[in-house]
């Protein structure tokens, strides 16, 4: 990571540290929705499988429709819309399952702007939508583990405003 900042890289190495812990508390959590960090979920409605609301102090970040598509092996895709209104640029810089588990994130066609790539990770303007899958960036999942019987998977986002974001997205076959 040449030419990144000192304080970049100490904020991505406290986020790894809040994740990593979050996956050895116990990722097979079965409860609706989780945020840990600057920005808890919103209290007051359960989360359905695949959708989460985070509405905290400056925070306003909606992700829907999360799907972890698997075959046998555990390999596949996260699919999900991610709406930020937060007022300012997002980044989502991380992806992790259980036992371990990270998604690698690929940016969307373009090489810059709405969902492009870059050290930060997956760019999410403010006022918009970016869908993770076909044509868009996505999340690239190798030998997953942490299926719960209601074929859900928890999942830990790690965006660099929202902090992190847990939710349990659905899971099919492919």
């Amino acid at each position: 990571m040449a030419g990144t900042a000192p304080r970049t890289l100490t904020l991505l190495a406290a986020s790894l540290s809040v994740a990593l812990a979050f996956l050895t508390a116990g990722c097979s959590d079965n409860s609706s929705s989780h945020a840990a960090g600057p920005a808890p979920a919103s209290a007051g409605h359960p989360s359905v499988p695949g959708r989460v609301h985070v509405d905290v102090a400056d925070v306003d970040m909606t992700i829907t429709d999360a799907v972890a598509h698997l075959d046998h092996s555990g390999d596949g895709s996260l699919n999900m819309s991610v709406r930020n209104d937060d007022g300012v640029p997002e980044h989502l810089g991380m992806v992790a399952t259980p036992d371990g588990g990270r998604g690698v994130l690929v940016g969307g066609k373009s090489t810059e702007g709405n969902g492009s790539l870059s050290t930060a990770g997956i760019l999410l303007q403010s006022s918009t939508t970016v869908t993770f899958g076909a044509d868009g960036p996505r999340v690239v999942l190798h030998h997953v583990h942490g299926v719960t019987a209601k074929h859900t998977l928890p999942v830990a986002l790690q965006f660099g405003v929202a902090g992190l974001v847990r939710l349990q997205a659905r899971v099919t076959s492919s």
